[in-house]
């Protein structure tokens, strides 16, 4: 592999890096999809005001879905047995997630197919589903990545998952959920207060305002939790990062506040739970000042903190296992062959700059506020 630029171990840096973008861009844009679903209830209230929220993501969402498809395209191709173990230990809550979501584009094209009230009031609450059940399983995901999952490697290395559904729901999975959801509701309510006027816009900034202490709130609870609720994992042998792929060729054991161990060993990614704070505190104060554009910016800057500061914490772990820690999958020992991770990366220097010049572009064309005098000028508006 001399001829390939870039060493094994530095593409899987890379890689683990670009893994933590693509899910960072779709708790985003995805995000604010979600956001504004799960709002849609409380924000709006009558046809009109609801017709204004379908109108502002409908255009784009199945646009920012794109994040969610790379980052799953991503885990399978850079990371099989990552791939293989969450998708299939964690596969009713995959499922439940993609029924949520199911829901959206459903709810989009069917609500104003029929004029009855009730008949748009059961979509409007699938959209509301489809908004808030992805932004809480999401997190409750991640809750138990930090926990460790009940798999286990045989010596072929093929994977067995012991855990189901219900053991997913612990009460620091659900905390977990509570973060993501209360983040992204706060941006959501930031985008609707930034591109609608009125008493839609007033009531997301007050809900937003809400949401964005509650993120606070219950993101400091979560460290506090990991700190001092006897969680992490950490590797107790030697490890080659150019290595061939082998999880069962360490030694790892499970270890109180390991997850905080990053922090003391590499001082700069202290600033990732110090911007997840300051986003959402900065996002809670330009809600209360009306201060549209600069709060969507401080809320999405504060999610990226939020879920910069969970990868962070778990690196160089990708899903420990809680069953046997020395099956736990790391960045070093759970990647693609040298090969595979370099001609991806070439793939994604050429098309990510695209799908960002495409997306830029489209909201360039989107802009401007939604209301319902614009609907009216728009036959084909939802």
């Amino acid at each position: 592999m001399d001829f390939i630029p870039i060493d094994y171990e530095m593409l899987r840096l890379i890689w683990w890096a670009l893994l933590g973008t693509l899910l960072i861009g779709f708790a985003i844009m995805g995000g604010m999809d979600l956001g504004v679903g799960a709002l849609l209830p409380a924000v709006a209230r009558n046809d009109e005001e609801r017709r204004v929220l379908l109108n502002l993501i409908g255009p784009t969402w199945e646009g920012n879905q794109v994040w969610l498809v790379l980052g799953g395209g991503a885990i399978f191709a850079a990371w099989p047995p990552l791939y293989a173990v969450s998708f299939s230990g964690f596969y009713l809550a995959m499922i439940v997630i993609l029924l949520a979501l199911i829901l959206r584009p459903v709810g989009f094209k069917f609500r104003g197919k029929v004029q009855d009230p009730r008949w748009r009031s059961v979509w409007d609450w699938a959209l509301f589903i489809g908004g808030f059940v992805p932004a809480l399983i999401f997190g409750v995901a991640v809750g138990n990545v930090l926990l460790g999952a009940p798999f286990d490697l045989d010596t072929t290395l093929r994977p067995s998952y012991l855990g189901n559904f219900f053991g997913l729901l612990t009460p620091f999975a659900l905390l977990s959920g509570l973060v993501s959801l209360t983040m992204i509701v706060t941006l959501g309510a930031s985008y609707i207060a930034m591109r609608t006027r009125g008493l839609i816009a007033e009531r997301a900034r007050l809900y937003g305002q809400w949401s964005a202490l509650a993120a606070v709130a219950l993101f400091a609870l979560a460290g506090v939790w990991v700190a001092f609720g006897g969680l992490g994992y950490a590797i107790t042998s030697d490890y080659a990062g150019a290595a061939p792929s082998n999880p069962l060729s360490k030694t790892v054991v499970q270890q109180g506040g390991a997850w905080l161990a990053n922090y003391s060993t590499y001082p700069l990614t202290l600033l990732a739970p110090i911007v997840g704070f300051a986003g959402m505190l900065g996002a809670w104060g330009l809600l209360r000042a009306g201060r549209n554009l600069p709060t969507f910016l401080s809320a999405a800057v504060g999610i990226a903190g939020i879920v910069a500061t969970a990868g962070l914490s778990l690196f160089p772990f990708l899903l420990p296992s809680s069953v046997n820690p020395g099956a736990s999958l790391t960045v070093w020992d759970a990647s693609s062959s040298h090969m595979t991770l370099f001609i991806m990366l070439v793939a994604t220097v050429i098309f990510l700059p695209i799908i960002l010049a495409y997306t830029s572009w489209v909201y360039r064309v989107m802009r401007g506020p939604v209301t319902t005098q614009s609907l009216s000028k728009n036959p084909n508006a939802y």
